[in-house]
C-alpha cells in the first residue's frame, strides 16, 4: 500500500490552496461585474460614510460636501472626500485650492462594492461622499447611499425644492434590504434668508412628514457661492455647526 509522504502531502496542499485562489478570485469577479478594474471591498470598516445628495444639480451638495469635510477635519476626524460625479467638480477645486483634506474619484455604479478595495480602513475615519444629481445618474447615486452610514440632503426653503425632495427619500427605500444597517439621514437647510417665513414654513412641513432636519441653517452668502476653486475657510461657523450636530449624533450610537 502506498503511503502518503511529505511531498505528495505538500503537493495536495499546494493545488487545494490554488482551488481555493481560483475560486474566490472567480467569486470576486462575478460579485464585482462592472468593477472595471477597481478591487471589491472586503471588510466593513468602522467608519463613517456621509453621502451628499438631492435630485437636482445646483443645490449646493458639492459645496456643502467641501466644507463639512473641512468641518470634520478641524474637529479631529480622518477625513477623505470622495468625489463619485463624473464631472469632477470637487477633484478640480481640490487641485486648484490644494486642499489639507483629500479627495479621490470614484464615479460608479459599483462604487459600494468598490470603496474599501481602494480605500484603506485604517487611515480614514471619516468618508464624505459627493454625489451628482439623481436623476441624471442614479446608478451612482443608488450605489453611494449603499455604502452610507449617514445621508445628508442639503436644500433651499423652498415649494420647488420640496416638491423635489420626494424622489431622493425613494431612493433610499430602494435599498432598503440592500445593506446591514439603515443610515441615518437627515436634511439641512441650505440658502436661507435670515428672518424669512419660509425657512421655518419648509422645516414644519418636513418635519411633519417625520423627516429629520437638522437645526443649523447654512445662511445664503456671498462667500459660499463663489467658493469655488478657493481655500476653504477655517471655522466656518455654518457649517461648522453642521459638524457638530453630525458628531453628536454619531458618538451617541
Amino acid at each position: 500500500m502506498r503511503t502518503c509522504g511529505h511531498a505528495d502531502v505538500r503537493s495536495y496542499v499546494s493545488a487545494e490552496l490554488r482551488r481555493a485562489v481560483w475560486q474566490r478570485a472567480i467569486e470576486d469577479l462575478r460579485t464585482c461585474a462592472s468593477g472595471a478594474g477597481v478591487p471589491c471591498a472586503t471588510v466593513k470598516p468602522d467608519a463613517r460614510v456621509l453621502t451628499i445628495v438631492n435630485l437636482k444639480g445646483g443645490s449646493a451638495k458639492t459645496t456643502s460636501a467641501a466644507f463639512l469635510a473641512h468641518a470634520l477635519h478641524e474637529r479631529g476626524r480622518r477625513v477623505l472626500l470622495v468625489d463619485a460625479d463624473p464631472q469632477g467638480s470637487a477633484l478640480r477645486w481640490h487641485g486648484l485650492a490644494g486642499w489639507p483634506v483629500p479627495v479621490m474619484g470614484l464615479a460608479s455604479t459599483a462604487l459600494h462594492r468598490q470603496l474599501w478595495g481602494v480605500v484603506d480602513p485604517g487611515r480614514w475615519d471619516t468618508l464624505v461622499i459627493d454625489t451628482p444629481p439623481l436623476e441624471e445618474r442614479d446608478g451612482i447615486v443608488s450605489s453611494a447611499l449603499r455604502v452610507a452610514t449617514d445621508v445628508l440632503v442639503p436644500m433651499a426653503p423652498t415649494m420647488m425644492e420640496l416638491d423635489r425632495i420626494g424622489p431622493v427619500f425613494k431612493a433610499l427605500e430602494d435599498t432598503v434590504g440592500r445593506r446591514d444597517e439603515d443610515p441615518s439621514v437627515a436634511v439641512v437647510l441650505t440658502r436661507t434668508v435670515a428672518h424669512a417665513a419660509s425657512t421655518e414654513t419648509v422645516r414644519e412641513i418636513l418635519e411633519g412628514q417625520g423627516r429629520r432636519v437638522l437645526y443649523t441653517n447654512v445662511p445664503r452668502l456671498e462667500r459660499y457661492a463663489q467658493a469655488f476653486g478657493a481655500q476653504i475657510p477655517k471655522s466656518d461657523v455654518p457649517y461648522g455647526c453642521v459638524a457638530e450636530e453630525l458628531l453628536t449624533d454619531w458618538s451617541s450610537r
